[in-house]
């Protein structure tokens, strides 16, 4: 039997040729790369060419796109190959690109695959600072849903910080037994949780040792869901979270 983490490969690495192309995709995206210009400090105080990017689950790079021209370099991670082939296709119409992909599992701060990525960049840019490598600003888009342990990603995320670093990380919540329908039914194998709670995400990122933390509604997407239980198809708003916080 296929575990949750292969179902998820094999989907979006089927997905992701036509990824970019789907309005809503675009949309939350637009709408998520406002979130994390409101809430990162850095943005707001003209630092942002300053920073140093990670983004976990980064897709066929929609996120990592609109975020680049704006930070000093990014990094994208993903599962998925296919997602990776994608975004690493959009790079190649780029000149001296500032970001890259790797096709990787993140479970450690200091992994191989990581730190290798982040030495290329630094090096492509004359940078000569020694490993290990960190981060400025870690961010996610609709990935927290997908992970088996938030603790595990979590303290995983804090060590890939540099002191003073934060994470901004957007997920639609878990408003009740509606939210499943953000995916439909034949979507939902391999869906860890239908959405995030604000309170569990609250005290998990306080319990990672976070400070200044946030977890607050950043924006709502309005999508059409299928037919189920009774209730026509339609479009419902969903709420999407940012939370946030800084290492130390």
């Amino acid at each position: 039997m296929a575990s949750a983490q292969e179902i998820n490969n094999a989907r979006f690495s089927e997905e992701a040729l036509s990824w970019d192309s789907n309005k809503r995709h675009g949309e939350s995206t637009q709408k998520a790369f406002e979130a994390i210009q409101q809430y990162v400090p850095a943005f707001e105080d003209g630092r942002n060419k300053e920073l140093d990017v990670l983004e976990i689950g980064c897709g066929t790079g929609l996120v990592s796109f609109m975020l680049a021209p704006h930070v000093r370099s990014l990094i994208g991670v993903d599962t998925a190959d296919g997602m990776i082939s994608a975004f690493s296709a959009k790079l190649s119409a780029i000149d001296k690109p500032n970001l890259c992909a790797v096709n990787h599992l993140l479970t450690n701060a200091d992994s191989p695959q990581l730190q290798g990525t982040a030495a290329l960049l630094a090096t492509q840019r004359g940078e000569e600072s020694a490993p290990p490598y960190r981060f400025d600003l870690v961010v996610s888009h609709l990935t927290l849903h997908h992970i088996p342990s938030l603790p595990q990603i979590l303290a995983t995320l804090h060590a890939c910080l540099k002191p003073g670093g934060v994470v901004a990380l957007t997920d639609y919540e878990d408003f009740g037994p509606e939210a499943v329908q953000f995916h439909p039914i034949r979507k939902r194998p391999g869906v860890e949780r239908h959405g995030i709670k604000r309170d569990e995400m609250e005290e998990l990122l306080l319990g990672t040792g976070f400070n200044e933390v946030r977890t607050e509604k950043a924006f709502v997407l309005r999508k059409e869901v299928e037919a189920e239980g009774g209730k026509p198809a339609r479009e419902m708003d969903f709420p999407f979270l940012m939370c946030y916080g800084m290492k130390i």
